[in-house]
């Protein structure tokens, strides 16, 4: 009896046959369908928390288009300035071939944590009061996305032992697709999906009036907490990792954690806010 799991998904669900006018060839990934189902889930859940406190659904609507914009644009540029600075500032033009691949996680952080100041400012909204609750469905998301991660056979673990421990046969490079591995796509995305009942618990406990800071300043500490730790048993993404005590993923985590523990700190002197 095998004491793995051998993981031979295929990343396309199907693909369009050839001979189709314009669209032939074409294929639909898994990637790519968790990645919308992330959005879509995402604006069910908050159109009911909008209905509950009262606000109109069209700034949802707009809150909705910046969320993309910022999620897309944020994860493409934190993928191209953080792990690949050289290659693409060289190259500019490549930052746009976004089909190629490339994301990062915590560029898409950055890029949501500066779309939606603006998207507050814009709508006289409290940024807090909209990052308190943009959090539930960004935990959501995560864990979808990972998962998407997995069918792609990326963004795994070193070598284990452990029952669980997962051969991607379908991985491009030959090296790292016969020998057992972490699942740390499942890791994480299990990470995530209790952050978000954690959060979707606390946001329904104080009846959506939770104090300001509190579901924001949680969601900061687990997730780049355990983004921290979980990056110890993962895989160098770039060649540069391999050289350091702790990798890109992780000194970017750092900053996030910091912040979330002030931010939680504050919430403690705070009184539920009410819109």
């Amino acid at each position: 009896m095998l004491n793995y799991i051998v993981w031979s998904v295929r990343p396309e669900i199907f693909t369009l046959p050839e001979d189709l006018w314009l669209i032939g060839g074409f294929s639909v990934r898994w990637y790519g369908l968790l990645f919308a189902f992330a959005f879509i889930f995402g604006y069910i859940i908050m159109q009911k928390i909008f209905n509950k406190e009262g606000v109109p659904i069209k700034v949802l609507d707009e809150l909705t288009t910046t969320m993309v914009i910022s999620v897309i644009v944020g994860a493409r540029l934190g993928h191209c300035l953080f792990y690949e600075p050289a290659y693409y500032l060289s190259n500019p033009i490549e930052i746009l071939k976004i089909w190629e691949g490339g994301l990062a996680s915590h560029g898409a952080s950055i890029g949501i944590l500066i779309g939606l100041y603006i998207f507050s400012r814009k709508n006289h909204k409290p940024y807090i009061w909209i990052m308190d609750r943009i959090v539930i469905v960004v935990a959501l998301g995560g864990g979808l996305v990972r998962l998407g991660n997995l069918m792609n056979s990326e963004i795994f673990g070193d070598i284990t032992t452990m029952p669980w421990g997962f051969v991607f046969e379908n991985y491009y490079d030959a090296f790292y697709a016969t020998d057992p591995r972490h699942p740390t796509q499942l890791y994480e995305a299990l990470g995530y999906f209790t952050i978000f009942l954690i959060t979707g618990w606390i946001y329904k406990k104080h009846d959506g009036h939770p104090r300001p800071g509190q579901m924001f300043g949680i969601f900061l500490i687990l997730l780049f907490g355990s983004r921290f730790f979980i990056e110890f048993i993962k895989i160098p993404q770039v060649g540069f990792e391999e050289q350091m005590t702790l990798n890109m993923g992780q000194w970017l985590s750092i900053p996030f954690i910091l912040a979330g523990i002030l931010i939680l700190l504050w919430s403690r002197k705070q009184k539920e806010q009410k819109l």
